[in-house]
């Protein structure tokens, strides 16, 4: 009866899957009041439900989550803070990360250092995180996301195709995900079939799609499993990553992974796949064709990786130990 008294502002500039998965996980033992959105409404809305809370929950370490784990912090109450990339990031090259800004850099680095926790989906998000706010990480911890594996199941015969599925609305993410390296890839190997799920064709009318590549435009999360079920490989050659939901959701399906060593692409393959060096299309071709001609095996050994480094009751207790012992 206690769990039920403990009041979680839950904070989100933005919302995904994953950042829904981790509300309802929470909603199933605490009172859980979520933010999702920006603007100055939702900064209202941030010191409202901060200050009426028991705990603060922030997905990213956002200007939004500074502003939350200060009001924490004047109230005296503990403050969470997940990262998932984009917070630790700094890549002026393609225009991507938070920290590229030095008034926004200040910020996040103000929300980790100064959060009584920061959870990294990614051991390498925390390395990042280190170097960029320089301190030491002493508040961070590694606690990956978690995958539905009844859900995320093999069905039926496997086609010999390449899919990637990423949802994207503007070029900078295209080009952070890889969007661009699987179309080059797929335009070197016309008598393979690739899938591309998830890209908007606003976004797509910046490259040049080649005609073995079919393109479905974004669809519900639960939609994507007959496209995992199909694939017998799964490609996800981003240039920056957390910990990939797509890949590991892929991967449970018995799709044969193949990703750029980079980040959580690295965690979640490891060896039951194939790593490619980072923007090298022709490396990243080799790894499919080798993936193509992998048996069974295989598909079983990327599924038996996922069930056992990311179960979703993994995630589960690691949040509710974590909020309970804030409290206690």
């Amino acid at each position: 009866m206690m769990e039920r008294k403990i009041d979680i502002a839950f904070i989100s500039a933005m919302h995904a899957p994953f950042i829904q998965d981790d509300i309802d996980v929470l909603r199933e033992h605490f009172i859980v009041r979520d933010q999702i959105g920006h603007g100055f409404r939702a900064c209202a809305k941030i010191l409202w439900l901060v200050l009426r809370s028991d705990i603060v929950y922030c997905w990213f370490a956002s200007v939004y989550a500074s502003l939350a784990v200060r009001v924490a912090k004047w109230m005296g109450i503990k403050s969470i803070v997940v990262i998932g990339g984009v917070d630790v990031a700094k890549d002026d090259d393609i225009g991507y990360g938070m920290w590229r800004t030095p008034w926004r850099a200040r910020l996040v680095r103000y929300a980790l250092t100064q959060a009584s926790h920061v959870l990294a989906v990614d051991p390498s998000l925390k390395e990042k995180a280190v170097s960029l706010a320089g301190y030491q990480g002493e508040n961070i911890a590694y606690v990956p996301t978690g995958y539905d594996a009844e859900f995320w199941r093999p069905a039926g015969v496997k086609v010999p195709l390449v899919l990637f599925v990423a949802h994207i609305e503007d070029v900078v993410r295209a080009r952070v995900k890889g969007v661009d390296i699987f179309l080059n890839v797929a335009a070197g190997m016309q008598e393979t079939k690739f899938i591309l799920v998830g890209v908007s064709a606003k976004v797509l009318s910046s490259f040049q799609i080649p005609k073995n590549v079919v393109v479905h435009e974004p669809v519900e999360r639960k939609q994507l499993l007959p496209f995992y079920q199909h694939a017998k490989v799964y490609c996800q050659p981003s240039r920056h990553e957390g910990l990939p939901n797509s890949l590991c959701e892929a991967m449970l399906c018995g799709c044969i992974p193949v990703a750029s060593d980079v980040g959580g692409n690295r965690t979640a393959v490891g060896d039951a796949g194939f790593l490619a060096q980072v923007g090298d299309p022709e490396e990243i071709a080799q790894a499919i064709r080798n993936a193509l001609l992998a048996d069974e095996a295989a598909a079983i050994r990327a599924r038996a990786r996922i069930v056992s480094l990311f179960p979703l009751e993994k995630r589960q207790r690691a949040l509710v130990d974590l909020i309970t012992k804030c409290l206690a």
